[in-house]
């Protein structure tokens, strides 16, 4: 049984000739979820498979900055974000060891002015909530979830998709947004496994009564240190806080599972000023989430194939851009499919040539950024010289312009 757009059961079977699908994302995350609403808007009907068995995001927290809040808008989606979006004050930096503050960039009315959207945050759950939602409201979305595609075959003029289910799904086109480890990647090019940065993050909420108070508490605030840093934003109305720890690894090596471990959490906070060290208590310790990404990888096409968001274009957390350009990408695709009509290889090539070296950017963008805000000595002095022109808008123009 399946769920489909009007939210009706129906039974998956092999596709016959007259129930071909025009379009077939693989992966119904932000990105996948995106694109349905972007390209339904041009008047395609769009088929979305998520392997997992609902429609859910792991994790907690997501920064959304103007360049998403253009795509939200463009979604028709951007008054329902609203309601569960928690708009900071201010961006800041600190020094987790000094304990005390480097640079900010304020987000009131002079950065509305110029983006002319604001900065926000919110669950990463409550996103995909609005999205889930919009998308059953369209009869041009189905939306199916335990749907995992395990082979895929290139036909002429089109795919045939196998789920491990055994269902089978044939269509005109196939969008993978299947993540880091996309199984679409692998039939379009060939290349490496992504390449762990050896840094690992711990993640979790609590409610904003039980965070240690300190001024700017409504801020969206990165504490940096050598090798490590530490994020706190709210959530949620300003209810809850996010809370972030990253640091990097010593014990990693390639295969094992035994490195970025809680005890190394402590040992590599133990150092940081009081504050941080008391909300570091309150992460939770069960999960880590080692960080990924792959070096920029032109090859996303192949013939009606094509790829969007993380299993196009991995990139480290370090610039908080990986969810916005997926959702660029989203409208992006649906614009050249809309301009190519039937030529969907001509439009998928026109897509990439205009999202590949944007995103190529960011991804190498956010690896120096990372090295820059975990270099210590010389380096350190370095970026707190450079970071007094940070909190100039046009810092940011190439990212949120």
């Amino acid at each position: 049984m399946a769920f489909n757009g009007h939210g009706v059961t129906s039974h998956s079977h092999r596709m016959t000739r007259s129930s071909r699908i025009p379009l077939l994302i693989a992966g119904g995350g932000i990105g996948g979820l995106a694109t349905a609403l972007a390209v339904s808007r041009t008047g395609r009907p769009v088929h979305v498979l998520e392997r997992a068995p609902d429609f859910t995001e792991l994790g907690a927290g997501l920064q959304l900055a103007p360049n998403a809040l253009r795509v939200f808008q463009r979604l028709g989606i951007l008054e329902e974000i609203d309601k569960h979006a928690f708009y900071p004050r201010r961006l800041v930096m600190m020094d987790m060891l000094a304990g005390e503050e480097i640079t900010s960039l304020e987000l009131g009315a002079r950065f509305l002015a110029h983006y002319k959207f604001p900065y926000l945050v919110m669950h990463r759950g409550d996103l995909l909530n609005v999205e889930v939602a919009a998308c059953r409201a369209s009869n041009l979305i189905t939306l199916e979830s335990n749907k995992e595609i395990v082979e895929i075959e290139d036909l002429p003029g089109g795919v045939r998709a196998t789920c491990s289910d055994g269902s089978v799904y044939e269509c005109d086109a196939l969008v993978g947004a299947d993540g880091l480890h996309s199984t679409i990647r692998k039939m379009i090019t060939i290349d490496n496994a992504p390449v762990c940065s050896e840094y690992v993050a711990y993640r979790g909420t609590a409610p904003i009564g039980q965070i240690p108070q300190r001024p700017g508490l409504d801020t969206m605030t990165i504490w940096i240190g050598p090798e490590k840093h530490f994020v706190q934003y709210p959530l949620r109305q300003g209810e809850i806080c996010n809370q972030v720890a990253v640091f990097r690894s010593h014990r990693y090596q390639p295969e094992a599972d035994d490195w970025g471990t809680p005890s190394e959490l402590d040992l590599h906070f133990g150092e940081a000023c009081e504050y941080v060290n008391r909300a570091l208590g309150l992460i939770h310790r069960g999960r880590r989430w080692p960080m990924f990404d792959r070096p920029p990888n032109p090859n996303w096409n192949r013939n009606r194939m094509t790829l969007l968001g993380d299993a196009a274009h991995p990139m480290l957390q370090y610039l908080a851009q990986g969810a916005c350009q997926a959702l660029e990408d989203s409208v992006c695709l649906a614009d050249q499919l809309a301009a190519h009509g039937d030529d969907v290889a001509g439009a998928f090539e026109s897509y990439r040539q205009v999202r590949f070296p944007r995103t190529a950017l960011v991804q190498m963008s956010a690896r120096g950024f990372g090295d820059l805000i975990h270099a210590d000595n010389a380096a350190a002095n370095i970026r707190h010289a450079l970071s007094g022109n940070s909190a100039e808008f046009f810092y940011f123009d190439w990212l949120y312009g």
